[in-house]
């Protein structure tokens, strides 16, 4: 194991994303990403992706020298252009005008298209959060999940998030996607060839697979069955047909070299639950209570925030196979 600061691990990302291609200032959001997946205990989103990110900077699926451009469109929506660079550069543009907007307006929205993969979909839910509003979070992906019936992937695994503050921090993180698990759990398995759950995909043939090569040439299996695929669909309305990103089978693949940039979207919504309700605070401790209050029960995204506050100051460790890929870029 390599073990790192998490100011070096910061200087190392910087490194070699400057020398695949991007700009210093489209670095810097992928990195918070990169950094609060590690801290989060969510490693298939941290350093894992490196490698990934680099390479889709050197063959042009990302564009490292990105311009995203913002729009107000209203007195409570504003759209922007991520350029085809990263989903995070383009996200933090807009957010803080986002949760300016809902604390006077009591409900905003942000869209963005023209996208990347954006990560942990919770980390940008969170950050509103943080500003003691709602935020809920919507992010398509290249289509993997065939409906119901079907064995011809129609839409990605298209996550869903949403955080719920309370006295300022996030008390709540719902994040989950529309498939049984995240792809990036097969592909990690994949690479090492370890054998996924039953039930977690299809191979190209619509049969159930437990070869997690074969499930990433077939399909993912819906949360659910029918209310996944749904859940889904619900999630590329908003990203592709509202906000303007690629449809789920028109964008290349997040992991792979083929095709161009993914062009995805993502939607936002930021909501100042006080303005609807000044009892807010206590009906949701009520909520909390009526959950942790029962033995072995926790609230959604509780594991996440405290494995966040425990790691925040410890060093950050990266297994020698993927940092003899990382060292290559």
């Amino acid at each position: 194991m390599t073990y790192l600061s998490k100011s070096k691990a910061s200087e190392l990302a910087l490194e070699k994303l400057v020398k695949s291609g991007c700009t210093e200032p489209n670095s810097m959001g992928i990195i918070e990403g990169i950094l609060d997946a590690e801290f989060s205990g969510i490693k298939s989103h941290g350093f894992h992706y490196l490698p990934i990110y680099c390479n889709h900077l050197k063959i042009g699926k990302i564009k490292g020298k990105a311009s995203p451009r913002f729009e107000q469109i209203s007195g409570s929506s504003i759209k922007v252009d991520a350029d085809n660079g990263f989903a995070h550069t383009a996200i933090n543009i807009g957010l803080k005008h986002l949760c300016k907007m809902s604390s006077v307006e009591g409900i905003s929205c942000m869209s963005i298209y023209n996208s990347y993969n954006c990560g942990v979909l919770g980390f940008h839910t969170k950050r509103i959060a943080e500003q003691n509003l709602i935020g809920l979070g919507f992010t398509n992906a290249p289509a993997s999940i065939a409906p119901i019936g079907g064995i011809k992937p129609v839409i990605g695994t298209n996550p869903y998030s949403i955080a719920v503050p309370l006295n300022g921090k996030p008390s709540i993180i719902i994040d989950q996607s529309a498939s049984v698990i995240a792809k990036s759990e097969i592909s990690v398995r994949a690479k090492t060839n370890e054998p996924i759950p039953k039930g977690w995909a299809f191979d190209k043939d619509g049969n159930v697979t437990t070869n997690a090569k074969e499930a990433l040439k077939g399909t993912m299996a819906p949360s659910g069955g029918y209310k996944g695929f749904s859940t889904g669909l619900l999630v590329e309305i908003l990203t592709a047909c509202v906000a303007g990103g690629n449809l789920g089978t028109q964008a290349s693949s997040f992991a792979g070299e083929d095709g161009g940039p993914p062009s995805t979207g993502q939607f936002f919504i930021a909501i100042n639950p006080k303005k609807f309700n000044q009892d807010f605070e206590s009906r949701l401790e009520q909520l909390l209570i009526s959950i942790t209050s029962q033995e072995g029960s926790r609230a959604p995204g509780s594991k996440r925030l405290k494995a966040f506050e425990e790691n925040i100051n410890k060093e950050i460790f990266i297994s020698d196979e993927l940092m003899s890929r990382i060292d290559q870029i």
